[in-house]
């Protein structure tokens, strides 16, 4: 096997991998290459026209590398992908996947980030991709969610930054980079099928009506903040938090002055019962202080709202400057509602796990937890960074 040569003085990684492949690189160790790549997406870029025609089929072009003047079918990794662009799109694949297509024929390379200070040139004969298959399936267990990661060529800081740092649990939670705004989230043939599938958006009209309803927080069923509300008034009437009993009667009671069904009253009764035993479970598990509680569920929208945008201009329903416009208004909102990150982070985890989790304490509450910990605990994280206020 050859590596390309390490070139750029002065070049920053985009991410850790290319870091690490750059390093084993300078180092000859194309071992630790393979084991790079094989824990890494590769991506194959392809006009959009031609994945919009025939979905599900890559077209991987060979290419002539004008560096090597080698045949090459050329893939990146996920921080040296190009700037967004309208009419070029990316497929994600695995070197499993690469290993397993057919490289017969003329001989062929496989291409890794060709022109770029972390150029790679892989052979393709059956023992090295036996290399490449025994690469992935050591690497296979190491689950890509819930890791905190960041694009070094991003936005760190300033109102985009702030508001992208408001989406990184679920940028934590997918394992993308929490400050990217651009080619992919994952891919765009499954970016587009998400969003048709959990949002019902297949076009930017229907992407903004549904980013209209995160910003408006109007997408969260509105009985969560209208219990927390309650409590605001009684603790502010009594300078103090009110008994779980007084909480509870005061707002099915106001519920049902109000004109509202039983049903709704005694559905009432039940969720302030669960949001104490959630908050309960927050304090022990550290997402809330011994004295803490949550004060709106508002963070549940706005951060799905960062995330809404970033989807939509990876689907390519959408151009840049709206996502970010999109992004950075979410940011305000945040701020507005909150006092810290910790306490965004509990708003966003209660109307999660109240939307979806059913006191099961399961992968939606363990996911959230995890991506609590690692924003507020890692000291590369932007909440360790970038100043609420």
């Amino acid at each position: 096997m050859t590596t390309g040569r390490i070139t750029g003085q002065g070049w920053t990684p985009p991410t850790e991998a290319e870091r690490l492949l750059h390093e084993a690189g300078l180092r000859g160790d194309i071992e630790a290459q393979l084991g790079v790549l094989a824990a890494e997406g590769l991506y194959i870029g392809q006009p959009r026209h031609e994945v919009d025609a025939q979905p599900g089929i890559v077209r991987w072009r060979a290419i002539k590398d004008p560096v090597s003047r080698r045949i090459c079918r050329p893939v990146l990794t996920r921080g040296m992908l190009p700037p967004w662009h309208p009419d070029w799109v990316f497929h994600r694949v695995s070197l499993e996947w690469a290993a397993r297509f057919d490289w017969s024929g003329r001989k062929q390379w496989l291409g890794v980030n060709l022109g770029t200070p972390v150029a790679l040139y892989l052979p393709t004969s059956p023992h090295d991709r036996g290399l490449w298959s025994s690469c992935h399936a050591r690497t296979a267990h190491d689950a890509t969610e819930n890791r905190l990661s960041a694009l070094r060529t991003g936005p760190l800081y300033g109102p985009l930054a702030y508001g992208l740092a408001c989406g990184a649990h679920l940028a934590v939670t997918n394992g993308v980079p929490w400050n990217e705004v651009g080619t992919v989230w994952h891919e765009y043939e499954e970016d587009r099928a998400s969003l048709r599938r959990s949002w019902g958006i297949t076009d930017h009209a229907g992407w903004r009506e549904q980013l209209d309803a995160l910003l408006d927080f109007a997408n969260s069923p509105p009985q969560p903040d209208y219990a927390l509300w309650v409590r605001e008034q009684l603790r502010r009437d009594r300078g103090e938090l009110p008994p779980g009993d007084l909480w509870r009667e005061t707002a099915a009671g106001t519920l049902h002055d109000r004109g509202a069904p039983p049903d709704a009253v005694t559905e009432m009764e039940q969720l302030v019962r669960r949001i104490m035993r959630y908050e309960a479970r927050f304090r022990a598990d550290g997402l809330l202080p011994e004295d803490g509680w949550v004060t709106t569920t508002s963070a549940y929208d706005y951060g799905r709202a960062v995330c809404l945008a970033r989807w939509g201009l990876a689907a390519r329903h959408c151009a840049p400057y709206e996502a970010e416009q999109a992004i950075v208004h979410a940011g305000a909102l945040s701020k507005a509602a909150y006092r810290s990150w910790e306490a965004f982070s509990a708003g966003y985890v209660l109307g999660r796990v109240l939307r979806f989790d059913d006191e099961e304490y399961g992968p939606f509450y363990e996911g959230a937890l995890t991506a609590h910990r690692l924003l507020t605990e890692h000291e590369g994280s932007p909440w360790r960074n970038i100043p609420w206020s």
